[in-house]
């Protein structure tokens, strides 16, 4: 019985196998393309969030996707013999570069862009899509999407060379276009370079002298924050999970990413501190069949001596509903000793509510939140506080306040409001609101549901750029930079755009400004009134890096002559930082007075009469004038 078994067994394998050697290797090819190409439309609609939600599912995909690309170098030969097109190879592997670049978008892991770069570049490399690219206007436009593609990934990896070499190609391209297929209406590709020009004119070199995100090199090794950290034992909190999100009229952007959320994309996550890259996709492309194998598409590739980057989830313009429903699930997901940052940049909508008028509005807004059964969240947030220090106005003042997320006049459908935060408070939430209605956000302090909120708040008026010239939206929003870029935000104040900066000046002004950055750490690590909610973050590097930044954002727009002792003009915290290292003491003031007399700007700030620069400082200051 058990020879007769084998017997049959060969038998179904050897016509198995007749089986296969009839089906041509053409259709093998294109069923395995038809699989890819459903599983690749599927994936395209996930979510960028949801924590390991969908891992499973894209690594079945990349694993369709190993098997095609390795399928089509094996058969190449007679692929080709039956038909097979040059850019049909090239639109496998700009799909697996999508799928890559999908991937790092979910989980921000760097070695999935990466791996993304390798392939769009192996795409411009060979010209995939040159041959026969003026006479099939197809053809034509999947090369301008691979352009702007490759673009996106390149500015992500800060590969300037090879995004201005791809600028150059994409206005060309859409140019000759135009005028090849002149049937054809070329309006939105010309709006793309449009798009991208406007970016890097706003991105400028100068803003990019050092990198934004953080560094090993230039930034504090995180190994050497636990020796600067509180005494009184609290938890370690660490900065897993960001929502980044803005909304503009007429915003510096390209694609879904605004300016302001790029820059703050790059500032939560490691810089690569050394050769440590080994790119399997490489090997893959250069290889040929024998090295397809190799591409280990579940491999998780990254530097050892780096802890993973922070997820995030950047959202370009959501519904206020999409926004809370994205906010709910990784909240709900969010691991035990995680943060979650929420970053918002938008308009302001709201007007101080004047409750001494006898207006329907205000008595129904007074009902409203005067009644002490009233499910506001906001109700217990009035009577907390001393009511000689706060009005039921003021109380008013904040419920009316919201971040526009849409066009206005259509009601609160499109309004981020504080109390939108309120229910999610139960996890620990680090909130930076860049808006002319940032104090709005002070009311959420005192209404939270188990977890105080860490909140930086920008100033709510701009501050007056020293060039005559200027637009806050140039080069973006001045409280991001300052978060971003300190150093190139203080020149920017100052009426500097960098092609005028000393760079022997400015790397010496960048050292000062980060060992007086060191030092308020530890400044804040060994105060006693340092509030629990900051002392539990500053192990996290990326939120302690924030933190003290804003602190120099804060003593330099308060000491700044235009907007000095103007409130409006200055950021705020909340809970409060302690008195030690507010701008108006020694310390605070001596720090921005140093890097101030280094480019000659003392006078563009206002000093106490017992602040004054080292002899040293000064002998320093008059040689660089001289």
């Amino acid at each position: 019985m058990s020879q007769n078994s084998n017997t049959n067994a060969n038998a179904n394998t050897n016509s198995n196998s007749s089986t296969s050697n009839v089906i041509p290797v053409s259709e093998l090819y294109w069923s395995l393309v038809d699989k890819a190409d459903k599983k690749f439309s599927k994936i395209r609609d996930l979510p960028y969030y949801q924590r390991n939600r969908y891992d499973t599912y894209f690594y079945k995909v990349f694993k369709v996707y190993t098997q095609l690309w390795k399928f089509q170098q094996e058969n190449r030969q007679k692929l080709v013999d039956a038909g097979l097109k040059r850019w049909e190879i090239g639109e496998i592997a700009s799909r697996i570069a999508q799928l890559y670049f999908g991937q790092y978008m979910r989980t921000s892991e760097a070695s999935y862009l990466s791996e993304s770069y390798v392939f769009y570049e192996a795409i411009l490399t060979r010209e995939y899509f040159k041959e026969g690219l003026f006479q099939d206007v197809n053809l034509a436009n999947k090369q301008l999407r691979f352009l702007a593609r490759f673009l996106m990934v390149c500015l992500v990896l800060n590969r300037r060379e090879m995004v201005h070499q791809l600028v150059n190609q994409l206005k060309m391209l859409v140019d000759e276009c135009k005028r090849t297929f002149q049937e054809t209406d070329f309006k939105e590709w010309k709006l793309v370079v449009q798009e991208i020009v406007r970016l890097l004119k706003a991105d400028t070199a100068f803003m990019n002298i050092r990198p934004l995100r953080y560094s090993l090199v230039l930034d504090p090794h995180p190994d050497s924050l636990s020796h600067d950290l509180p005494s009184v034992p609290l938890r370690n909190l660490r900065l897993r999970d960001a929502i980044l999100s803005s909304y503009h009229h007429n915003e510096v952007k390209f694609s879904e990413l605004t300016l302001d959320t790029f820059r703050m994309l790059q500032c939560l996550e490691w810089e690569p501190s050394g050769s440590f890259y080994q790119s399997s996709s490489a090997r893959i492309i250069q290889n040929g069949a024998s090295g397809s194998s190799r591409m280990n598409y579940s491999q998780d590739i990254a530097d050892p001596t780096l802890p993973p980057n922070p997820r995030k989830a950047v959202l370009y313009r959501p519904s206020v509903t999409h926004f809370i429903a994205v906010l709910a699930t990784i909240c709900e997901e969010l691991p035990p000793d995680g943060v979650l940052l929420i970053y918002l940049s938008a308009s302001g909508t709201g007007t101080f509510i004047d409750t001494t008028g006898n207006s329907a509005r205000n008595l129904q807004l007074h009902a409203i939140y005067s009644d002490a059964t009233s499910a506001s969240p906001f109700g217990p947030q009035c009577d907390v506080l001393d009511p000689s220090q706060k009005s039921q106005g003021d109380c008013l003042q904040h419920q009316s306040g919201c971040l526009q997320f849409g066009t206005r006049g259509s009601g609160g459908l499109n309004c981020i409001y504080p109390s939108d935060f309120v229910p999610f408070t139960r996890r620990p939430l680090f909130l930076i609101i860049d808006s002319d209605n940032s104090a709005a956000f002070k009311a959420i302090v005192g209404a939270e549901k188990g977890e105080p909120v860490a909140m930086l708040l920008s100033p709510s008026s701009s501050s007056p750029i020293a060039a005559a010239d200027s637009s806050r939206h140039t080069s973006g929003r001045l409280f991001t930079i300052f978060l971003t870029a300190p150093l190139q935000a203080f020149c920017l104040l100052l009426g500097h755009s960098g092609s005028d900066i000393d760079m022997d000046l400015f790397n010496k002004a960048e050292k000062l400004l980060s060992s007086s950055l060191n030092a308020w750490g530890s400044a804040l690590a060994t105060s006693n009134t340092l509030n629990p909610v900051w002392a539990q973050t500053l192990s996290d590097p990326f939120l302690r890096r924030l933190l003290l930044r804003f602190l120099f954002c804060q003593a330099v727009l308060t000491l700044y002559a235009p907007t000095f002792n103007k409130k409006e003009f200055h950021p705020m915290c909340m809970p409060p930082l302690p008195v030690s290292v507010l701008p108006t003491t020694t310390n605070s003031q001596m720090v921005v007075m140093q890097i101030a007399s280094i480019f000659n700007a003392v006078n563009n700030f206002i000093f106490s009469e017992e602040v004054v620069l080292p002899e040293d400082k000064h002998d320093d200051t008059d040689a660089m004038s001289n």
